[in-house]
């Protein structure tokens, strides 16, 4: 993949991107298609690149590719390459451009049991330690992700059992994974002690089915069973499935963010459907900061369902202000100044008929660097809004998350260094809030957030990390961070 050639700040590099999607099947005849949909569906979680392996009962095939899943895998000629009746897959947001496929998951090893393959989402906070570990008793790694360190220490473990191999290796890692892994008899699910990053078991006509969310399990007809539990190893045969708890019992701390922005609006996480919880969202934000305005208007398209709620609590008129271009790839060249000025134009275009003269409140889901901010702001102006007032749906964002998701340094963030007057005047709106943290909560059917003990990983708004950051805080803390932004 391209590197990118902007010189000036980026537009690309003021959000949070998403992590990673991962989907399994077992038991389902061409079943790598089956996958391919489910990729399709968790396209959002992640859109540079895409692996899937399969096992036809004698040998595994492995397809990876750069790009979207339908440019790619919807090929008849690339299932063709990937038989069998199990299969997993994985759609993976990288930050950096310069890595082509080697970080590409699933991947795939030969054990002395045989092959087996793994899909992660999420970070391993421990890993980059452990990789120095590792290297130093013999291990040669082939990529830069986190997720090859889980390799290694199943081939090293010196467990009896595959099984015993696996929940030995993981146990040893930190920070947030769930995972889909594959061998020639079994189809293995794991989510970290505190389910940090979602995981969900479906069915589609007797097969069991691992995936990162609901909307995978709809777009192929299937039926949810059951979210993975947080701290659960299942393990999937033909003989059905068994539970492995071997962290015991640990309070979760799901991410608060996977209802504000990453997961799909369709989709159920965590027994919440995500669109009513972002409804609730602008619910509470209105209540909270409500401003004398003629409309309300989404930052398309995160922003939308939050603004509806504020909308309806408000009593104003809801209405599209800002037409998104949908057909704008993350991976777009902006060779030259010229073009790199229009950058938000390329994705967004104020739609004057319906704000010129009016006194508008924009909606979105945060504020990251604030450069995106600034150009909408002044978009919306240019075409003749009489005043302009932002409301955001979250907690202004203090802290740079380590658990999978790409997020700036800290320092970079706007809300770690400005007030949030001086926030207001640098995107140069009339008016600025974000929801309170007690307001999230309350959208989420939590009465407010327990200081003592959060219900949910909120690190990005509190600076409180629910687990340890060994790579963080090693000796090499510089190296180490600069490489966690890296690991997907």
């Amino acid at each position: 993949m391209a590197h990118k050639t902007i010189t000036e700040p980026d537009c690309e590099a003021d959000a949070f991107r998403d992590e990673c999607g991962v989907f399994g099947i077992f038991g389902k005849a061409d079943a790598a298609a089956v996958v391919t949909l489910g990729l399709h569906a968790l396209q959002h979680r992640g859109q540079e690149a895409a692996g899937i392996v399969s096992y036809d009962g004698s040998q595994f095939s492995v397809e990876r590719h750069v790009g979207l899943i339908g440019d790619t895998f919807t090929k008849p000629s690339v299932l063709a390459r990937l038989p069998g009746s199990r299969a997993i897959g994985h759609t993976r947001y990288s930050t950096t451009g310069g890595e082509g496929l080697r970080n590409v998951q699933p991947f795939f090893a030969e054990f002395d049991g045989g092959g087996f393959a793994i899909s992660h989402n999420g970070n391993i906070t421990n890993a980059l330690t452990m990789q120095r570990e590792l290297q130093k008793r013999g291990a040669i790694f082939s990529s830069t992700s986190d997720t090859e360190t889980l390799l290694h220490l199943i081939a090293m473990s010196d467990r009896e059992y595959f099984i015993e191999k696996f929940i030995d290796a993981v146990t040893q890692l930190e920070g947030a994974f769930s995972l889909v892994g594959l061998s020639g008899k079994k189809m293995i699910g794991a989510r970290d002690p505190l389910g940090i990053r979602p995981l969900v078991l479906g069915d589609l006509d007797g097969a069991y089915i691992l995936c990162s969310e609901t909307c995978a399990l709809d777009i192929i007809g299937a039926r949810f069973v059951r979210d993975v539990r947080p701290g659960e190893v299942i393990v999937i045969t033909e003989k059905g499935l068994r539970s492995y708890f071997p962290w015991g019992e640990i309070k979760p701390r799901f991410c608060i963010f996977e209802y504000v922005y990453f997961a799909r609006p369709d989709s159920n996480v965590e027994g919440r459907n995500v669109y009513e919880t972002r409804k609730n969202i602008g619910i509470e934000l209105a209540k909270e900061s409500p401003v004398e305005a003629d409309m309300v208007v989404p930052v398309p398209d995160s922003g939308t369902p939050a603004a509806i709620g504020f909308a309806h609590q408000a009593g104003l008129p809801f209405d599209l202000g800002i037409i998104r271009n949908h057909y704008v790839g993350r991976t777009f060249i902006q060779p030259t100044a010229s073009i790199r000025h229009m950058g938000v134009k390329l994705k967004h275009n104020a739609n004057r008929t319906a704000i010129e003269g009016k006194r508008v409140v924009l909606v979105d889901d945060s504020i990251v660097r604030g450069t995106t901010s600034q150009k909408i702001v002044q978009m919306v102006r240019d075409a003749g809004a009489a005043e302009v007032h932002m409301r955001i749906a979250s907690p202004p964002t203090v802290a740079s998350c380590f658990y999978g998701v790409d997020t700036p340094e800290t320092s970079k963030l706007l809300a770690s260094r400005m007030s949030t007057e001086e926030m207001r005047d640098y995107i140069k709106v009339d008016s600025l809030a974000f929801l309170s943290m007690d307001g999230l909560y309350r959208a989420v059917a939590e009465p407010s957030r327990n200081k003592e003990c959060p219900q949910f990983c909120d690190a990005c708004f509190s600076g409180e990390y629910p687990t340890d950051l060994t790579d963080r805080d090693s000796d090499d803390g510089t190296r180490t961070l600069s490489l966690l932004a890296k690991h997907g």
